[in-house]
């Protein structure tokens, strides 16, 4: 099993020197599991070269396999340490920026109170990423905007709304509120959350197009560009607490939302620590700003 796991590590990274450093082995060992690998399946896996490491096309065809030989050997791994007692266990989380900043940190803290000895590995990416990597194993569960996901299932959490930001000389930055129509012609910086810009979307289902100057995968840089006077922008009203920036936030009319839901896998095929923490997710859910 060592050998899929340093294969699968291999793969992950790009590199037999990083994943090597990574599980504790020295690079020879770590060559010797995957020729031994290699050998006992008479098929040729990985080829390197100067830019890295990649599967043959052969290893393309056997790694998902690999990957949930992986998947289930840490189950079974799991079970064991459940009839044993939650007393070690890892929790792997893909996550939004906003949600990762604002919700994770004290529902961690609360959750390691009780399992201190659970460590907690966080994915931070967008919706399209995120249930990539629960499809592929690489997060147990992820938090993903309802709003902008196609044919994916997922549970609802909790519903926020968005705000507008403006730089602090703007004519409207003294305002109650902003309107759509109202930011349509001004310089307008998207923040990237995957397939579908949920403030994308709301502009057109009004029949207006913004003025899209800048697309960024960064909550903070929007602030910051913001501040700069680079433009306006809408984001999550959750991303907007405890900053600093100098930026005008107002609400919007009509309200701009998001429904923030969980993707996971199969619950069954969960760790055991990981489940744990998604029912204390959902006992903890009127604690959440």
């Amino acid at each position: 099993m060592n050998r899929y796991v340093a294969l699968q590590k291999i793969v992950e990274l790009g590199s037999f020197t990083k994943a090597a450093e990574l599980l504790g082995y020295t690079q020879p060992a770590m060559s010797l599991m995957i020729s031994s690998l290699e050998k006992e399946l008479s098929i040729k896996l990985l080829y390197r070269s100067r830019y890295g490491v990649r599967l043959t096309l052969e290893g393309k065809q056997l790694f998902p396999a690999i990957q949930k030989t992986v998947l289930q050997y840490n189950s079974m791994l799991e079970i064991a340490k459940q009839i044993r007692g939650l007393d070690s266990g890892v929790i792997r989380i893909g996550t939004l920026s906003s949600i990762s900043c604002h919700w994770l940190p004290p529902l961690i803290k609360k959750f390691q109170q009780q399992y201190p000895r659970i460590e907690f590995i966080l994915h931070q990416g967008d919706n399209n990423s995120i249930p990539e990597w629960v499809r592929t194993g690489e997060a147990d569960f992820g938090f993903v905007n309802l709003d902008v996901l196609d044919k994916v299932q997922a549970k609802f959490i909790k519903e926020g709304e968005y705000r507008a930001v403006l730089p602090l000389h703007h004519p409207l930055a003294g305002a109650q509120y902003v309107t759509l129509e109202a930011l349509e012609r001004d310089p307008f910086l998207v923040i990237e959350e995957g397939a579908l810009s949920k403030p994308l979307e709301a502009f057109r289902q009004r029949g207006l197009e913004p003025n899209v100057k800048i697309r960024v995968h960064d909550d903070y840089s929007i602030l910051s560009m913001v501040e700069s006077g680079l433009g306006v922008s809408i984001l999550p009203e959750l991303v907007l607490r405890k900053t600093n920036y100098q930026v005008a936030i107002l609400p919007i009319r009509p309200a701009v939302t998001r429904k923030i839901g969980l993707v996971m896998k199969d619950k069954n095929s969960l760790p055991i620590a990981s489940k744990y923490f998604i029912d204390y997710l959902f006992e903890s859910v009127d604690d959440l700003p």
